[in-house]
């Protein structure tokens, strides 16, 4: 796949992915028969992001030195993981199958500040960073299964392809495909369910509301949550007189 292939939705429709959240998202993409769309793994390194956009992917392979050998600044162009940051635009998230790897760094603080310097939103990786103190100052998104000093390719991994379907963390993650992530982890939402998926998630997290103010006062979980039949009547005069 080409850098300019991908299909970019807009930025209203993936800020209303992200007022769902990740864990309306997967229980909803459930219902709809997708089972599989957490990306297992990468956990929030700063708390309280909330984001969407379209995926950018890198894949990486085990290492193989005759195809892949020489330091960190030798030949930089020649390091794959750089060029899926050059298409980069505002909103865009990028998304690594770093095959569950704990010892390389994927990107450091240089390639994260450039990513958000082109308005990139936040990073996914089954894998790790590097220096990842300046990091959690840039404001960007960065969901991680953990931190190291190594650089990219100093170990076991190599990046061998750019823009094409990625497994990470267990989910099929297609270039362009929608990643909400969150303090709960990453999810996958295929393009073709995004607006499916922001009518039934907003509906869901209306209910939520109600449910939860009724429940904040003591009412019977059995009867709120999920919401009855029994309560509906009155969900619907509650919401009702929130839109007056």
């Amino acid at each position: 796949m080409k850098y300019d292939d991908i299909k970019r939705p807009s930025r209203e429709l993936c800020d209303a992915l992200a007022a769902i959240g990740t864990a309306t998202a997967s229980s909803e993409l459930n219902l709809m028969g997708l089972r599989n769309c957490h990306i297992a793994g990468p956990k929030a390194l700063v708390a309280g992001k909330r984001v969407a956009g379209p995926a950018l992917t890198l894949q990486f392979m085990p290492k193989r030195e005759d195809l892949f050998a020489g330091g960190e600044y030798d030949n930089p162009e020649l390091q794959l993981h750089r060029e899926v940051m050059y298409p980069a635009q505002a909103g865009d998230m990028i998304v690594v199958d770093a095959r569950g790897n704990m010892s390389s760094g994927i990107f450091g603080e240089m390639m994260l500040t450039y990513f958000k310097g082109r308005g990139g939103q936040g990073v996914v990786i089954d894998g790790c960073i590097r220096d990842s103190g300046p990091a959690k100052k840039l404001d960007l998104g960065i969901w991680v299964n953990g931190v190291t000093p190594n650089y990219h390719a100093q170990t076991d991994i190599v990046p061998y392809a750019v823009n094409v379907p990625v497994a990470c963390g267990g989910a099929f993650v297609m270039p362009g495909d929608i990643i909400i992530a969150d303090d709960d982890g990453a999810v996958v939402v295929p393009i073709a369910l995004a607006e499916k998926l922001i009518e039934a998630g907003g509906g869901h997290a209306e209910w939520e509301e109600f449910s939860r103010l009724r429940l904040s006062q003591g009412a019977d979980l059995q009867r709120y949550y999920p919401l009855s039949d029994a309560v509906y009547d009155e969900y619907i005069a509650w919401r009702d007189a929130q839109e007056k």
